[in-house]
């Protein structure tokens, strides 16, 4: 499957993301020994950078990259990357403007689908609540992509990376709620006592596990001395895959005991189930993006910053999907 193998190279990137010839160069490191030299305790950095927690090495660093890239460009040798990154001009501190504007992009279209959710979809519907929280786990991973495009740190690092597998992880978990009907049983007494038992232990299991996973994620990944990009990463991968599967299962004309609503018949296809899995092969179109590693265009926008412009839209299609699945005839008890 493409999307196994997109991630399967994202990984390999990961694993070797740390290892840069630019700040390993000779011409690097004399640069910064000599600008180094100048620091002061009295050395008083412009407000946008001390706002943004600049040092003066770390200024050092940023001023000697793109001196060295200014002179790959007028020799025409190939740029380099530096501790990892390519080198970008900054704006207000920001390290990485592009991304970070491209980040609050996809925060505001999941604020919006937030709203979206709470105006469209009524309050009984059992799925509400968790459309909704995710929404909001969502958003809170997009200010943190945010802060952490504007310093890279290692604490702003994690921040975004917990925050994002806490994103993909909750995806999963509401799926599978979805997908299996784990979600509390109605109070109209339309579900039978042995059926909505049954549903409450599968929901139990099914929460602890995955409250457990990622506790257990974040508690590896924190206790490490140095940060473990490849596990990470196939972390969240796996959990991706088996979301991505999930939906496109809903997507196809024929599923493999999947009951997509719970008062249809099995066999009930809405029309615009193809939805599903249109939004998981634009998903996965826009992940690949990252393999087209290159030398950011004018020092401000990359493949990675590409694929953050591209998942707005993406968002806003989702929300009016799982809006349009919540309304269906499906979900509605017979009348008695």
């Amino acid at each position: 499957m493409r999307w196994w193998w997109t991630c399967s190279v994202l990984a390999l990137l990961a694993t070797v993301v740390v290892a840069s010839s630019g700040d390993r160069s000779s011409d690097f490191q004399n640069c910064l020994s000599k600008c180094v030299d100048h620091c002061h305790p009295w050395t008083v950095l412009p407000l946008d950078l001390r706002l943004t927690r600049w040092t003066c090495t770390d200024d050092c660093k940023y001023t000697c990259m793109h001196m060295l890239t200014d002179n790959a460009v007028r020799y025409g040798i190939p740029i380099q990357q530096y501790y990892g990154k390519w080198p970008f001009w900054r704006f207000l501190g920001m390290q990485e403007p592009a991304s970070v504007a491209f980040s609050l992009w996809n925060m505001w279209y999941h604020l919006h689908g937030a709203r979206q959710i709470s105006r469209r979809i009524p309050a009984t519907h059992p799925m509400r609540s968790y459309y909704l929280t995710w929404a909001y786990v969502s958003i809170n991973a997009w200010i943190w992509s945010a802060v952490f495009h504007t310093r890279d740190l290692p604490r702003t690092e994690k921040l975004d990376y917990f925050s994002a597998a806490l994103a993909i992880m909750y995806a999963l978990y509401f799926t599978v709620i979805r997908m299996l009907h784990m979600y509390p049983p109605a109070t109209d007494g339309s579900t039978p006592k042995a059926a909505a038992s049954s549903r409450s232990t599968m929901y139990i299991t099914w929460s602890v596990l995955c409250i457990t996973a990622y506790i257990a994620h974040v508690t590896y990944l924190s206790v490490l001395p140095r940060f473990d990009y490849a596990y990470n990463m196939a972390f969240n991968l796996i959990l991706g895959l088996v979301h991505n599967f999930l939906w496109l299962l809903y997507s196809l004309p024929r599923p493999v005991s999947l009951r997509r609503f719970p008062y249809a018949p099995k066999k009930y296809r809405p029309s615009y189930a193809y939805k599903a899995g249109l939004i998981v092969a634009l998903t996965t179109a826009a992940t690949a993006l990252e393999l087209f590693d290159f030398p950011p265009v004018g020092r401000i926008l990359d493949a990675h910053a590409l694929w953050h412009l591209s998942t707005p839209l993406i968002a806003k299609f989702w929300y009016d999907f799982l809006v349009e699945d919540a309304l269906d005839e499906g979900w509605r008890a017979p009348q008695q």
